[in-house]
């Protein structure tokens, strides 16, 4: 399991949320008042860490919704082959290949350099040089 569940009240900007399966990075959340019949609804506006794209969801402030369990750490750089990297963790010295789709980190990238990568629900993604 790579994620936790937990209430949208507790939620807060630049955090992570779990929204159509794909772990996002938290924009903004609006609370509207609770109505007459209802109870206040939140509207979080996300980006997908992994795909980019805009996600966005209308709930109940008291329903429960993944947030997932994000790991970062660094790693060295082998070897370069086009757009993948092939990584190895310093902390347990597994190598392991991640895909490069960012351009500025795809131009800046050479090999021995260390990296800063990412885990989200069992994908990597290199976060900084």
């Amino acid at each position: 399991m790579a994620w936790e569940q937990d209430e949208i009240r507790n939620l807060k900007e630049n955090r992570y949320i779990v929204i159509d399966e794909e772990p996002c990075k938290i924009k903004k959340i609006d609370v509207s008042k609770p109505g007459k019949h209802g109870e206040a609804k939140a509207r979080i506006e996300a980006i997908g860490i992994f795909d980019g794209k805009k996600h966005s969801m209308i709930n109940p402030v008291t329903h429960k919704v993944k947030v997932p369990i994000i790991d970062k750490k660094k790693g060295q750089v082998i070897s370069l082959s086009g757009d993948e990297a092939k990584i190895m963790d310093l902390n347990d010295y597994k190598t392991f290949n991640i895909a490069i789709d960012d351009d500025e980190i795809l131009e800046n990238i050479e090999q021995g350099q260390e990296v800063n990568y990412m885990t989200a629900m069992g994908r990597k993604k290199i976060t900084r040089i």
